[in-house]
């Protein structure tokens, strides 16, 4: 169809002269009539251009301040996720998956976490703790006798007995309150098996196994609350395996992990990069004092290092240009400052400690933490034959026999056995110890042959010498001891739970000093790892301590059959 005039002006109505007509042997289709078909479209021709003009002048005055906004808006929000971020690192796992669902946790326990931390109760923040009564039976099997086990198990019972004595059985099935106690960060609560729970098991499970029952429990937890996590926390490798087995969450207790991978703990060591002293070196104060007859340099820094460093915290500078190198301990951190101070070089022979020299860099800072008198408190890690037990024994004795800073050393360690245990040793404590010592003796043989001037019958009075400031105590006997000027070497300390740690350490009195040795490589206590250890524990505290240091020996000195051993094996 041919187009009609186009109009003189905006909104004008076209005429049906203004249409052309068709030509001769075409038809024009129209649906409606001529009329009508002209006065249908002259409505929108006067409307739409109308609303056109007029709506981009209503929609510029409002549009101005909507994209002002939209920016400030847009500026907040990641503010708010990345706090909210800061604050879920802070939390752990199932803080987290409770913040997202919104519904807290049933932790299902086993009668080995109990066990071992006997303060797992309130370490769920604000889930909920479930015990099975097989729980409570086993505890009750476990109390008796005096095993670091037994001593846990009482503390369980004497946790669950305060919590529940002055409540009645309503109170004990809506749950109980685990900050009852005082434990504000525990808000959740604690729940009994107070009814026969009855689920279906495969056939080929023997029913009346503690395990299975605790399974059974579980399984019964999830059918009657369908909508809530429900997980069981074991020790018990295998009881995990079970339960994943059947289709039940399972985790491990991590609650006694100080940290989760052993690569990042704390090495009390760290290496200065190589323009240390171009970055550090404006402003630099130096000073010399004179300390025991010798004197010793001291340098105040400032620089992007210092908020990085500890107190007590080893550094070093061997530069790969020919240049010095710098050996040097944090000894003082005040804001944006720190004081080095250098040290001592044991390797030389005429600093010889008992006749023994450092052989490498990492000896050499051990040394300084072992006769350091104002370092209370020592932890040396390392694989075997890097020199621990030989660097503190002679530490102990040039401060017990020769400048008589210390009465005596005190050698104690945990006696769990590699192998088989081969039953009761007869004789007195030191006799009992005697066998668990092998390698204080093979040590201290060592050192006895070290002074080649003496002979054999002066090596002889000065191995009884020896032997009589030197005393062997056992683990069990130390609760309620108070040691003061003695030089009290820990020996595996790997195997120690962090109570027992705790125990020993704080029997520490006056002029006391503590040396734990071990390699959290070699664990042989049942239920710890390398995250859960004592030595690990100790090492993570006390470090920054102005009278603690922490040294990890790296290099094996032993034989070189012993560090290929080390090193394949």
């Amino acid at each position: 169809m041919p187009l009609p005039k186009m109009p003189t002006k905006p909104a004008a109505l076209l005429s049906p002269k203004d249409y052309p007509k068709a030509e001769k042997g075409k038809s024009v289709k129209t649906d409606k009539p001529e009329p009508k078909l002209v006065a249908v479209p002259q409505q929108p021709l006067a409307t739409k251009p109308a609303a056109k003009i007029a709506s981009p002048v209503v929609a510029k005055l409002p549009a101005a301040p909507s994209r002002a906004k939209t920016p400030a808006v847009k500026a907040e929000k990641p503010v708010a996720s990345k706090a909210k971020s800061a604050e879920s690192r802070v939390k752990s796992g199932t803080s987290r998956a409770a913040d997202k669902s919104g519904v807290t946790k049933l932790f299902v326990l086993d009668t080995n976490v109990l066990m071992h931390d006997p303060s797992s109760l309130f370490r769920f923040e604000e889930h909920d703790v479930y015990l099975p009564m097989i729980t409570l039976e086993e505890l009750d099997d476990h109390k008796k006798g005096m095993s670091e086990v037994a001593r846990n198990a009482r503390q369980v019972s004497r946790s669950l007995d305060a919590l529940v004595g002055d409540i009645d059985h309503h109170e004990i099935e809506q749950g109980i309150a685990l900050s009852k106690l005082g434990n504000k960060d525990a808000k959740g609560h604690l729940y009994f098996q107070t009814k026969l729970q009855t689920a279906s098991l495969p056939a080929g499970l023997p029913q009346g196994k503690a395990d299975n029952q605790i399974l059974t429990v579980v399984r019964a937890l999830e059918a009657d609350q369908p909508g809530r996590p429900v997980v069981l926390v074991s020790k018990d490798i295998n009881m995990r395996i079970k339960a994943r087995a059947l289709g039940l969450p399972a985790e491990d207790y991590f609650n006694d992990h100080v940290l989760e991978d052993s690569d990042l703990l704390y090495s009390g060591i760290v290496q200065l990069p190589e323009d240390f002293w171009n970055k550090h070196g404006k402003g630099v104060e130096t000073w010399q004092e004179n300390k025991n007859g010798l004197s010793t340099t001291f340098y105040r820094i400032t620089g992007p290092l210092i908020p990085s460093l500890l107190v007590n915290q080893f550094v070093y500078l061997e530069p790969n240009n020919g240049e010095a190198s710098f050996y040097g301990q944090v000894r003082q951190i005040n804001g944006k400052t720190a004081v080095l101070q250098t040290l001592r070089d044991y390797g030389h022979a005429k600093h010889s400690v008992w006749g023994i020299t450092s052989r490498n860099r990492e000896q050499n800072f051990a040394l300084n933490l072992l006769m350091d008198p104002e370092c209370d408190f020592v932890t040396l890690l390392g694989q075997a034959g890097t020199g621990k037990t030989l660097l503190a024994l002679a530490a102990g004795l040039a401060q017990v026999l020769e400048t008589k800073t210390y009465n005596e050393i005190i050698v104690t360690r945990v006696t769990v056995p590699v192998g088989e245990d081969i039953g009761f040793l007869p004789g007195t404590e030191e006799e009992k110890m005697s066998p668990w010592m092998g390698a204080f003796d093979d040590n201290l043989e060592v050192l006895n042959k070290s002074d080649n001037d003496a002979g054999d019958w002066g090596r002889a009075a000065t191995q009884d010498l020896i032997r009589s400031r030197i005393k062997i105590k056992s683990l069990n006997f130390m609760r309620g001891r108070t040691f003061v000027n003695k030089f009290l070497i820990i020996d595996e300390a790997q195997n120690l739970t962090p109570k027992q740690v705790k125990t020993l350490v704080t029997r520490a009195g006056p002029g006391t000093k503590i040396i734990c040795l071990g390699n959290i490589a070699q664990i042989d206590t049942p239920y710890l790892t390398e995250g859960s250890s004592g030595l690990t524990y100790v090492v993570d505290r006390f470090k920054g301590w102005a009278h603690s240091g922490h040294v990890t020996l790296a290099r094996g000195e032993r034989s070189r059959l012993a560090d290929h051993a080390s090193e394949i094996l």
